[in-house]
C-alpha cells in the first residue's frame, strides 16, 4: 500500500515487497543500479497496485513504462474499440487491433511486453456503483481519461478512498500533469470546482491533438506514478505542470488545497460518488434530443427531407480546414466562431438544421442562434461524420 507519497524515512520503513527473481533481477539492473531505486525500491514496484483508467493516447505510454518499469499488478479500465483514428497517438496498438476491444489488445500488448507482472482488465464504464470498490483494489490511481465527467467521478471517488490520483489532459499542442488527492494536497474540484457549461471546451476529436503529445504527458504521469511508489522526489502536489509543446516550455503553477471544496475540504458536501453525467450537463434528455436537451435530427431522417424538397437550409458550423476535408454537399459554412459577427447573413425566419463535426460545435451555435431569436433550429444527430458513416461513403471521416 501507498501511505504516505513523497520522499523520506516514511517510505523507508515500511515493507519492501516480495523478492525478486533472477529473471527480473537481470530485467530490472539498469533500475537497480539507480541509488534511488535499488532493489529495495524494485522490490517496492513489485508490490505496487495501479490502476489506469483509460486506455487511450495517455493510457498508452503510461501503461507501458509502468509494464516496463515493474510495477506489479497494473488495473487497467477501458471499455472502448479501436478505431483506426486513434493510430494516430495510441501506440499501444497496432492497425490488425483496428475494431477490437481496446482493453483485449492493451491486455495482450502488456502481457507480452513484461510476463512478470500481472495484467488485470476491468471492462466497465466507471459509475458511481463500481467506482469505489475498484479503486479500494489499488494503491494509486492513474486518471487517463478524455470526458469531463468520468474526470470528476475519478478525482472525487480518489478522495472518498484516500488514492492519490495521477492527473494528465492534452488538447492540440497543450498538456497538463498533476498529482490530486495526496493527504494534505488538493484535488482537481479544487483547481476545477465546477465543469464548464456542454460543449464550451471540445474534444480531441473536435479540436484534435499532436500525436506526440499524449507520449509526453502519458509519460510525465507514469514519472509521477513511479515516484509515488518508490517513496522518491518531489510529486506534483500542490502543483500543475504545463506544457507547451510548441514552444517547447514546461512551468508550473501553484496548486493550493482549497478549505472549501466540496470534496477534499475541512466540510465536504460530497460524501459518496454522484451522477456525474448530470453534473457535468452530457445526459440525453430523451427521443430526438441532444446530450444538451436541444431538438436533433437524425442522417437519415434529414437525407428523406431533403430527397423530399423538405429540408431546413444545413448550416456547417466547422473551420474551412475542416470543410475542405469533408463536408455534406450544399451546405453553408460559418465557423462558429465567425457566428456572432455574421448573424445578418441569416434570416430569422428561417428553419437550419446545424452541423458540425460530431455535434459539441452544434449545440454552441444552437443556444447562440436562439439567443439571436432564431426559433427553427435542429442539431443533426452525430454531425458530418455520421453522415459520412451512415448515407454518403464518398465523403471522408476523419
Amino acid at each position: 500500500m501507498i501511505d504516505q507519497p513523497g520522499r523520506g524515512p516514511a517510505a523507508a520503513a515500511r515493507d519492501d515487497g516480495p523478492d525478486l527473481s533472477h529473471a527480473e533481477i537481470l530485467r530490472y539492473s539498469r533500475h537497480l543500479l539507480m541509488p534511488e531505486v535499488t532493489l529495495a525500491g524494485q522490490r517496492r514496484l513489485k508490490a505496487a497496485r495501479v490502476l489506469v483508467v483509460g486506455a487511450g493516447g495517455l493510457g498508452s505510454p503510461l501503461l507501458l513504462y509502468l509494464a516496463a518499469a515493474g510495477v506489479g499488478t497494473i488495473g487497467v479500465a477501458e471499455f472502448d474499440t479501436l478505431d483506426l483514428t486513434n493510430l494516430q497517438r495510441q501506440v499501444l496498438y497496432a492497425t490488425d487491433d483496428v475494431g477490437l476491444p481496446k482493453l483485449d489488445a492493451a491486455v495482450a500488448r502488456l502481457r507480452a511486453l513484461n510476463p512478470e507482472i500481472a495484467v488485470v482488465p476491468h471492462a466497465l464504464r466507471l459509475d458511481g456503483g463500481n467506482v469505489l470498490e475498484l479503486f479500494r483494489a489499488y494503491d494509486v490511481v492513474a486518471d487517463a481519461t478524455d470526458s469531463f465527467p468520468t474526470r470528476y467521478l475519478v478525482n472525487d471517488a480518489a478522495v472518498l478512498t484516500g488514492r492519490p490520483s495521477v492527473y494528465g489532459s492534452v488538447f492540440r499542442f497543450d498538456g497538463q500533469v498533476s498529482v490530486f488527492g495526496a493527504p494534505g494536497g488538493p484535488c482537481y474540484r479544487c483547481l476545477f470546482p465546477e465543469p464548464p457549461p456542454p460543449g464550451l471546451v471540445p474534444s480531441c476529436a473536435e479540436g484534435g491533438v499532436l500525436g506526440v503529445l499524449p507520449g509526453i504527458i502519458g509519460s510525465l504521469q507514469a514519472l509521477e506514478v513511479l515516484k509515488l511508489v518508490l517513496g522518491v522526489g518531489d510529486p506534483l502536489v500542490g502543483r500543475l505542470a504545463l506544457f507547451d509543446a510548441l514552444a517547447p516550455e514546461l512551468r508550473e503553477v501553484r496548486v493550493p488545497r482549497d478549505p472549501a471544496c466540496a470534496v477534499c475540504g475541512d466540510s465536504p458536501t460530497v460524501t459518496a460518488p454522484v451522477d456525474y453525467e448530470a453534473f457535468c450537463g452530457v445526459r440525453a434528455t430523451g427521443p430526438g434530443t441532444g446530450a444538451a436537451g436541444l431538438p436533433t435530427v437524425s442522417v437519415e431522417a434529414f437525407r428523406r427531407r431533403r430527397e423530399a424538397g423538405e429540408a431546413p437550409l444545413l448550416l456547417d458550423v466547422r473551420e474551412r480546414f475542416e470543410t475542405d476535408i469533408a463536408a455534406i454537399p450544399g451546405a453553408q459554412v460559418i465557423p462558429l466562431g465567425e457566428l456572432p459577427a455574421r448573424l445578418h447573413e441569416l434570416d430569422t425566419a428561417r428553419a437550419y438544421t446545424l452541423t458540425c463535426h460530431h455535434g459539441t460545435r452544434s449545440a454552441q451555435a444552437y443556444e447562440l442562434l436562439r439567443r439571436a431569436g432564431f426559433g427553427r433550429l435542429q442539431v443533426l444527430d452525430g454531425g458530418v461524420d455520421a453522415w459520412a458513416a451512415r448515407i454518403d461513403p464518398s465523403v471522408p471521416r476523419y
